[in-house]
């Protein structure tokens, strides 16, 4: 039963980032195939299965009216928010059984634009919302955001409180947003545009990664646990590969792996490294959602591949997805970047050139961050995926993420 539920659907993820800059949970799209039914309660049941009180939040975010009416009409109180698409709405059967939803207690979230809100009575049935901008609302509240805060004019932020947002095409609207009209969360992140506004000086690793790298090192923790912090922020894994493979060091080997490198430097020399690396290291906030996205596609890539698979090809897989974006980062082309070391060609072609073993789960990996079920069923037939195997690696990678949790007063 599971397996047929969890093979007759596609699903899709995108995260949502708090004020702080951190995963606050994650919008899970839901679709199924055309014309057939979707036993909708039963992936409830799945995840709940599968879900605990430290595990992702999860938004879940049906892209088809008959999933959303079977949750609303069935779901338990302690089901995820459910997301409720607004142009829904205009059906009075599927209004009806939000209402009765939200009397049992289902946290329900209203998805719709800015500029047309709900009537108060419909907006009374629903925790918080999901909004999107249009030109004139961005404008307004970009407009906002230049001024003293003691010189807004009342009723001149067009952003509320408390409510996520879709969409922010710019760092400075995400700032005031998050920062400065207390939004709940973003459900895009402006990648380009904050990279664009942290060149040109060339973008270092992350502070707190290099820090618990270090803490790591005092704390004589396992190798295994060097490698899964290394592994935690792209550049430091380029920067770390580019040192052990430079003349400087005088290895007599090429490094290939996160892992050969740390046996080989000594962690005397790597803690070395990384006190010098300290000074210089990105403590850009913004900077860390960009981070967190590429090491989730990385995890998700490397869930994907063969089950029978070793553990050094799930190792290069992981390389592969975790680089494969570093041109963005380093500003100059991919295949440059990773010429500087002596990867397999299976990480090469799979990065770069989209082919080899690698290509076909680092491209799942990508399609599954939205909604595009059309791009996730074309791989799946293309690269003879399982739809139940793609789906339980997406939710086993989902359930592990670490969601910070605020401290008690």
């Amino acid at each position: 039963m599971v397996q047929s539920v969890l093979g007759s659907l596609f699903l899709g993820y995108r995260p949502l980032w708090n004020a702080a800059r951190r995963l606050a949970g994650v919008q899970l799209f839901v679709q199924g195939d055309a014309g057939i039914a979707v036993d909708a309660l039963h992936l409830l049941r799945t995840i709940g299965e599968l879900w605990s009180a430290s595990s992702t939040p999860l938004l879940l975010a049906p892209r088809s009216p008959d999933i959303l009416a079977d949750w609303l009409a069935h779901a338990p109180a302690g089901a995820p928010a459910i997301e409720v698409t607004a142009a829904w709405l205009a059906d009075p059967a599927l209004l009806e059984r939000a209402r009765g939803a939200h009397r049992r207690g289902l946290k329900l979230v209203w998805r719709g634009p800015l500029s047309r809100l709900p009537e108060p009575e419909v907006a009374g049935l629903f925790e918080t919302s999901l909004l999107s901008l249009d030109s004139g609302d961005a404008m307004a509240a970009l407009q906002v955001a230049r001024l003293p805060r003691t010189q807004v004019p009342p009723g001149a932020n067009p952003i509320i409180a408390g409510q996520m947002y879709e969409g922010v095409a710019s760092r400075t609207l995400l700032s005031h947003c998050l920062d400065g009209s207390g939004a709940l969360a973003l459900a895009d992140w402006p990648t380009d545009e904050v990279l664009h506004g942290l060149r040109p000086p060339p973008l270092q690793p992350s502070h707190e990664v290099v820090l618990r790298f270090l803490k790591a090192i005092d704390e004589e923790q396992s190798i295994d646990g060097f490698e899964q912090i290394l592994g935690e922020d792209p550049l430091l894994a380029y920067r770390f590969m580019v040192h052990t493979n430079s003349a400087a060091l005088g290895l007599r080997t090429g490094v290939d792996s996160l892992r050969r490198g740390l046996l080989m430097m000594g962690f005397s020399a790597i803690g070395r490294w990384l006190g010098e690396l300290l000074p210089l290291a990105n403590t850009e906030q913004d900077f860390r959602p960009i981070r967190e996205s590429m090491v989730l596609r990385a995890r998700l890539a490397q869930q994907l591949i063969d089950a029978g698979a070793g553990k050094e090809l799930r190792s290069e897989m992981y390389l592969c997805a975790l680089f494969s974006r570093l041109d963005a980062l380093l500003d100059e082309p991919l295949s440059v970047a990773l010429r500087r070391l002596p990867l397999s060609g299976r990480v090469y072609d799979g990065a770069v050139q989209r082919t080899g073993p690698y290509a076909p789960s680092l491209e799942m990996a990508l399609a599954l961050e939205g909604d595009d079920t059309a791009a996730v069923q074309q791989l799946c037939e293309a690269h003879d995926f399982d739809r139940e195997q793609v789906n339980r690696s997406l939710l086993h990678v989902l359930r592990t993420l670490v969601v910070p949790r605020p401290h008690p007063a």
